[in-house]
């Protein structure tokens, strides 16, 4: 039926049209901001899922950045440790050296000074961002210093966060504050190292004399040479040198093992962030292959509705020449 009041064809048209329209609206949308779900209101779910990693994936940004920090400490510890070694051996060795019959100790010890200064020196210039795992100023036992290495999420949605901890109480060459608590400037009895002790009575000695006077001053013998220094003395020096030099070892491969921990973990964030990258982009990103191709076809019908509108209204047009 064809009625002069109400033209039904060009109504339906007209409400296809605008349905087109509402649908290219939000398809060039996506096509323009790469976002299938880019508000709460396209997707509540998704969007909430995808803010919330988000905000997690920034986290773990800043864990990876706490990491590169910590790495960087341990490396400045370890790079310090290393070359006291290489130092504390070439004491050995002279200390060796000075067991030869008609060696000048004299000679030998100011050779020992000069490595003990080195030994001064790589312990106070192992810094990085104002920490020092090798030179304790304070009184205190150094403790365990802790890096941030993880941000985790529950399934209830509570949020911890993992660390990594280096014991540096082990790690202390020189106790500038108190001389107890340094490997190289506490008390080593001798004694207790000698397989052929026939006494308990101690024979401490140490190797740098720091002047600290707080905590437990070295009440032992210092480690350096006269020419009166016997032959028992020198062995004992070597021995307490050699426990030091065992310490020292261990400290360093306790730094190997928590560097290598680091960099795993630094691997780990950064592939876990990725994966997260991922996941989200799952959730919200839009298929441009998809969307252009709905947009195509969008236009078509769009072009389409306008003719059939045109149509229409041509129709209406029609009827009304009849009464001219």
């Amino acid at each position: 039926m064809t009625s002069i009041m109400t033209n039904t064809a060009a109504m339906a048209a007209l409400q296809t049209l605008r349905t087109i329209n509402s649908d290219m609206e939000m398809t060039q949308a996506r096509v323009s901001s790469g976002y299938r779900v880019e508000t709460a209101a396209d997707n509540a779910a998704y969007w909430s899922i995808a803010t919330t990693m988000r905000s997690d994936s920034e986290a773990l940004s800043t864990v990876k950045d706490a990491l590169g920090l910590g790495a960087a400490k341990v490396d400045t510890a370890y790079t310090g440790m290393n070359s006291s070694i290489e130092v504390i051996t070439e004491i050995k060795n002279k200390l060796l050296a000075a067991r030869e019959p008609g060696v000048d100790k004299t000679k030998i010890n100011k050779e020992i000074t000069e490595l003990k200064n080195q030994l001064s020196s790589i312990a106070e210039s192992a810094s990085f961002s104002g920490e020092n795992w090798l030179n304790n100023e304070t009184t205190a036992a150094a403790g365990t210093k802790s890096i941030v290495g993880g941000f985790n999420r529950d399934t209830n949605g509570l949020v911890t966060i993992t660390t990594l901890d280096v014991n540096v109480t082990s790690l202390t060459l020189i106790g500038s504050g108190d001389e107890s608590l340094g490997i190289l400037t506490k008390d080593i009895d001798a004694n207790a190292l000698d397989p052929d002790a026939a006494t308990t009575t101690a024979r401490d000695y140490y190797l740098i004399d720091t002047g600290a006077t707080a905590g437990t001053p070295s009440s032992g013998t210092a480690i350096s040479l006269t020419a009166s220094t016997t032959d028992q003395q020198v062995t004992d020096m070597v021995r307490a040198v050699d426990s030091m030099l065992s310490q020292m070892t261990d400290a360093a491969s306790n730094l190997g093992a928590v560097n290598k921990r680091v960099s795993m973990q630094e691997d780990f964030v950064s592939n876990l962030m990725d994966t997260i990258d991922k996941g989200i982009g799952r959730l919200v990103d839009a298929d441009m292959n998809e969307e252009s191709t709905r947009l195509k076809a969008l236009q078509v019908q769009q072009q389409l509705s306008i003719q059939a509108l045109s149509i229409a209204n041509a129709n209406s047009q029609n009827i009304l020449s009849l009464f001219r």
